[in-house]
């Protein structure tokens, strides 16, 4: 995602400081060439030595020191990079970056480059309210700074609030986002249903599922960077529409089935994400079942098969699919692909670790119906989701330009 991208890290001094281990880590694992300033505050925390062995670059913290090369280092620096990401971004940085105060390394390469800056503030959350807080980072945002989160949860000063530095994969998510192209797709039209339906018993309960819906969001939102049209149908669930999507809501397996059919003959690709529930009631009761101590059944009767009725409808349109299972893996996924005609289906097993329902990860193999696989290690749902954009502008005949 980062080749040939050079991205210089400012840390700060912060107890989250050793959190840009893991984020210099991972921009290095996706190819970005990555260069680090500390604060003399922030090698209270966590040694340059550290920073320097995971980014391969020497690490810069005096302003005044030899420069590696013969020229003015902070000013070279601020010219050669592509972006600048502050992580943590101290009230103490905010203050000085709003005010154009240049009195070390980071501060000066901050005032002198013109490349993109994104700062994820760290701070307990009284700090972060404050009122000239609060106001340096309007000042920020309106100079067209980026800024990332902060997350909220418990601080290290013992109490919980708003104000914890975003985490190392959101904060190189969001710097992905920003490099990625944005017309591989554009034209395209996209359908991504999300989620879990549920089917209603009675005006209070109903049977569900456990799906969160975030592989679907972050597939809604990969395919929004790279500029496709992008529509969400998304069963109930509280996470945020990515920007730039169109979503609507559905409930139960059979309004998605006919969201789903309204649209299909408009797209050019369909996405199955959405945890459709097989079955559903076959009476829903007018009001709330009391408990009376006896046993109670329940009938149920099968739902549409949304994924099939495409896959025997389609014309031109490309079809992607998912298995979510919690045996033989690959024996059902290439069942489920032949026998709903789909173009690509990724199937995972959510007994896994770090691949079930609720996960901010996933561990996904991509299945084709020439028998070609794909097996992809442990990702964040977003990092999937961009993957399977990849494939889908293969299957587009679409030419990527990096």
């Amino acid at each position: 995602m980062f080749a040939g991208k050079k991205i210089l890290v400012g840390v700060t001094g912060g107890i989250a400081a050793y959190k840009a281990a893991e984020m210099i880590s991972r921009l290095r694992k996706q190819h970005a060439e990555v260069h680090v300033a500390m604060t003399k505050a922030a090698t209270e925390f966590i040694a340059p030595l550290t920073l320097q062995s995971l980014a391969a670059n020497p690490v810069h913290v005096e302003l005044f020191e030899e420069p590696k090369l013969w020229n003015v280092e902070h000013i070279s620096l601020a010219e050669y990079i592509d972006a600048v990401v502050v992580a943590p971004a101290t009230a103490n940085i905010l203050t000085k970056m709003a005010i154009g105060l240049a009195d070390d390394f980071l501060s000066t390469v901050l005032l002198a480059t013109r490349v993109p800056i994104f700062v994820a503030p760290a701070m307990n959350h009284a700090m972060y309210h404050h009122p000239a807080t609060q106001a340096n980072l309007a000042i920020l945002k309106e100079r067209g700074i980026y800024v990332l989160g902060p997350n909220t949860g418990f601080q290290a000063c013992g109490t919980d609030g708003d104000g914890r530095m975003s985490e190392p994969v959101e904060i190189v998510e969001a710097l992905a986002r920003f490099f990625v192209s944005r017309d591989w797709l554009k034209g395209k039209r996209v359908l991504v249903t999300a989620g879990g339906t549920q089917e209603p018993l009675d005006p209070v309960r109903y049977l569900g599922n456990r799906s969160s819906g975030r592989m679907g969001y972050a597939i809604a939102q990969a395919l929004q960077e790279t500029g496709a049209e992008t529509i969400l149908l998304s069963a109930p669930t509280d996470l945020p529409t990515p920007s730039g999507v169109t979503r609507i809501s559905v409930q139960t397996a059979l309004e998605m089935y006919d969201a789903v059919l309204a649209r299909f003959l408009e797209v050019d690709v369909v996405v199955m994400a959405a945890a459709v529930a097989d079955y559903r009631p076959a009476v829903q009761a007018e009001q709330k079942i009391k408990k009376d101590g006896t046993n109670c059944t329940l009938e149920l009767v099968p739902n549409p098969d949304i994924l099939a009725e495409l896959g025997r409808r389609k014309t031109t349109q490309i079809l992607i699919g998912f298995a979510a299972e919690t045996e033989n893996l690959l024996a059902n996924a290439q069942s489920k692909m032949q026998r709903k005609n789909v173009n690509l289906i990724v199937a995972n097993d959510v007994t896994k670790p770090g691949a079930g329902f609720g996960c901010t990860t996933n561990i996904v193999s991509f299945l084709f119906p020439d028998g070609r696989k794909i097996d992809f290690p442990q990702l964040s749902k977003l990092e999937v989701g961009r993957l399977l954009v990849r494939e889908l502008t293969s299957l587009l005949e679409v030419e990527i330009k990096e």
